[in-house]
């Protein structure tokens, strides 16, 4: 079973709610954005990170944006999972954030990201804790 972290970025707290779902399901350690940097992640085998949707569809811009940065070229082979809510727009910050994550030469797990509109309901939290259990088991 991977040692797993759970990085997230969240302003309304559905953001954090879906983090919460995924270390559930892979019994995994939560971590928020401005507490993780490069050294420390690289104590973990998966990591699943979280951000909603900011602005013009991209990622929080002064603690997720610079993190991912740091990252850029740190997590080549990583098993890594990604999930946000957002409230308007077609989820274009989520492909650009999993075409990020494979440019750096990082699997995305299941080949995509969890976008959930809103606050995560029942069936997002399903599939959120499954998401979790996938990557433990990476």
């Amino acid at each position: 079973m991977s040692k797993v972290a759970v990085v997230f970025w969240s302003a309304t707290g559905n953001t954090e709610t879906m983090a919460n779902c995924v270390a559930e399901g892979a019994n995994g350690t939560i971590v928020p954005c401005g507490e993780m940097n490069a050294a420390k992640l690289a104590e973990f085998d998966a990591v699943a990170f979280g951000c909603p949707a900011m602005g013009a569809e991209q990622l929080e811009e002064t603690q997720m944006e610079p993190f991912m940065c740091e990252l850029d070229g740190v997590i080549a082979g990583k098993q890594i999972a990604l999930f946000g809510s957002y409230g308007w727009g077609n989820q274009e910050w989520m492909r650009d954030w999993e075409d990020r994550i494979v440019a750096d030469g990082a699997t995305v797990v299941n080949g995509e990201g969890i976008a959930v509109n809103g606050t995560p309901g029942p069936d997002a939290e399903d599939e959120l804790k499954a998401l979790g259990q996938t990557l433990a088991s990476l």
